[in-house]
């Protein structure tokens, strides 16, 4: 198992999630697929491709202090899991105003590992707001006054299939960057291989 830390800027605080993210040539894939809609709505706020990631955990506005205590068992959680197959497929969107790519593939296993890696969070003693995973890629969100680019886009997505990939590292990740007006940034604070058998 190796772990890969980036030891950067920190401010008291961070904002934090445990996330997947697909490699390049899959993020290529869907962003080929895009190229018309990036063309016909510059306007949407669109997602860096280098962030895209599938959200296991938002752990939201964390003590800087307590994300060390998160490395090890999330360490030993990849350690133990082998990498699930995945795909980006189809499109959709949340309140006509979240652009996002379906998951598709060993999408029961994804469950089991948010599962997993919502328990270690707990057992960590860090409270965060408990959702169901409903595995997406977000890749833009519309401005206030714009009621149909998102669902257009959607739409046109829908027929989209990537090739399949294995997930390779689990990520522990932080978003303290871009605060404000800017588009947020993220960075990984942590990684871990998937080693399990």
């Amino acid at each position: 198992m190796t772990e890969h830390v980036d030891e950067g800027p920190l401010s008291a605080t961070v904002r934090v999630f445990i996330a997947l993210a697909p490699p390049d040539d899959a993020k290529d894939e869907l962003a080929d697929a895009l190229r018309p809609a990036y063309d016909a709505y510059p306007r949407m706020r669109w997602n860096r491709i280098e962030d895209w990631h599938i959200t296991l955990a938002f752990l939201g506005e964390l003590p800087v202090a307590a994300v060390p205590l998160l490395r090890p068992p999330l360490a030993h959680l990849a350690a133990t899991h082998r990498p699930l197959e995945l795909a980006l497929r189809g499109g959709g969107h949340f309140d006509e105003r979240v652009l996002w790519s379906g998951i598709d593939g060993d999408v029961d296993r994804l469950q089991r590992l948010a599962g997993d890696v919502r328990t270690v969070v707990k057992e960590c003693g860090i409270a965060f707001p408990e959702r169901p995973l409903r595995p997406h890629l977000t890749l833009a969100r519309a401005r206030r006054d714009d009621p149909t680019s998102v669902v257009t886009v959607a739409d046109g997505l829908a027929a989209f299939v990537g090739r399949r990939w294995p997930t390779e590292r689990l990520h522990l990740v932080g978003s303290n960057f871009g605060r404000g007006p800017a588009p947020i940034r993220y960075r990984d604070i942590a990684s871990w291989t998937f080693d399990g058998a």
